[in-house]
């Protein structure tokens, strides 16, 4: 139990330390931003607007958590490291995968939180729909019930530093997600001119199967961050990260494709040999597009623009492989960090 309670208060104190960073208020209001603005960018495809609106808000969300992944874990083991504060709990004693662990699941929470007012924000924008002539009516029960739930959570986030001392950036984004959750669920109940009409006629399940992928995404760019993390600083955990997600992205374009073309060469060969030189690029392409995370897996907005649904099993699928890409790194991590000098 000893164990579970120091596991518990370092990610509780992880998160608590994490989501006050002033930085993770400034991404998510740029997330927001540009969420909104996705709308009248997307409404210049002379075709389907709101399919190319779906796609550039996804990745803006998308995109968003992995640059607030890199940001947050490097402060939540790299930062502590450079400021000698770690000793205080590896000094307890605290087992250093526990302390690791610990750091992984309270970084965890601050972005699914985060990811959490993003896909709140994008799904509302989406509710409203693009705008594909001047003469396309707003959709005020968004506007209006969106807009008030953001305000309102600057003003109890305002208010409740101001009185009482809290922290801003964590009392606007806790106040955040309630209210619009609450804003997403009424605007559903009402066309653009407040006619009632049914929940369903708006509501998009496929988007949010798709949103759940990024979330187990977002789970594997953690344990990279936080494996980063506990040898590097901010700048190159940055760009370890994103040089991971941009990797993952092409994974199949760069090993996936050339090791299928030389296994149908291999193929039509027969009995022929292939040349060694062959055999150990196919080898090669097959090692790389088993080690390097595909996030492919995880992006299915190919789905959603082509008009057809996320099937279960698939989902199914994709949440073993992100729970062992989350194992293997934390695994590293928890390598790279038992020989760190701390002291």
């Amino acid at each position: 139990m000893a164990i579970f309670e120091q596991l518990w208060a370092i990610a509780r104190n992880t998160y608590l330390e994490s989501v006050r960073q002033p930085v993770v208020l400034v991404i998510i209001s740029l997330g927001i931003l540009l969420t909104i603005l996705c709308n009248p960018f997307a409404g210049w495809t002379m075709q389907d607007d709101q399919r190319m609106f779906v796609d550039i808000g996804l990745s803006t969300v998308f995109v968003s958590t992995a640059l607030l992944a890199a940001f947050i874990a490097t402060n939540a083991i790299s930062r502590e490291i450079d400021n000698r504060t770690v000793l205080t709990v590896i000094s307890k004693p605290v087992p250093r995968p526990v302390f690791v662990l610990g750091k992984y699941l309270g970084v965890s929470i601050t972005m699914l939180v985060s990811l959490a007012v993003l896909a709140l924000v994008f799904m509302l924008v989406e509710v409203h729909g693009t705008m594909q002539t001047v003469r396309t009516p707003y959709h005020w029960p968004v506007i209006l019930l969106g807009g008030s739930a953001i305000l309102t959570s600057v003003a109890v986030g305002a208010w409740m530093n101001f009185l009482y001392g809290k922290n801003f950036a964590a009392s606007c984004i806790t106040i955040a997600i309630p209210l619009l959750l609450l804003a997403y669920a009424a605007s559903l109940f009402f066309d653009g001119h407040w006619v009632a009409v049914p929940a369903r006629t708006q509501f998009e399940g496929e988007i949010w199967k798709s949103l759940g992928m990024l979330a187990l995404a977002t789970m594997v760019l953690n344990a990279v961050a936080i494996a980063a993390s506990t040898r590097l600083g901010q700048v190159l955990t940055l760009t370890v990260v994103l040089g991971t997600l941009l990797l993952g992205l092409l994974s199949d374009w760069f090993f996936g494709r050339t090791a299928a073309r030389l296994a149908d060469e291999f193929a039509r060969l027969g009995d022929a040999s292939p040349s060694l030189q062959d055999r150990a690029l196919y080898w090669t392409c097959e090692t790389l597009a088993s080690i390097v995370p595909n996030f492919q897996v995880f992006w299915t907005t190919d789905a959603l623009t082509q008009k057809k649904s996320i099937p279960l099993d698939y989902a199914l699928y994709a949440l073993p492989y992100s729970a062992l890409l989350v194992i293997a790194f934390l695994a590293l991590a928890t390598a790279l960090f038992q020989r760190r000098e701390v002291g």
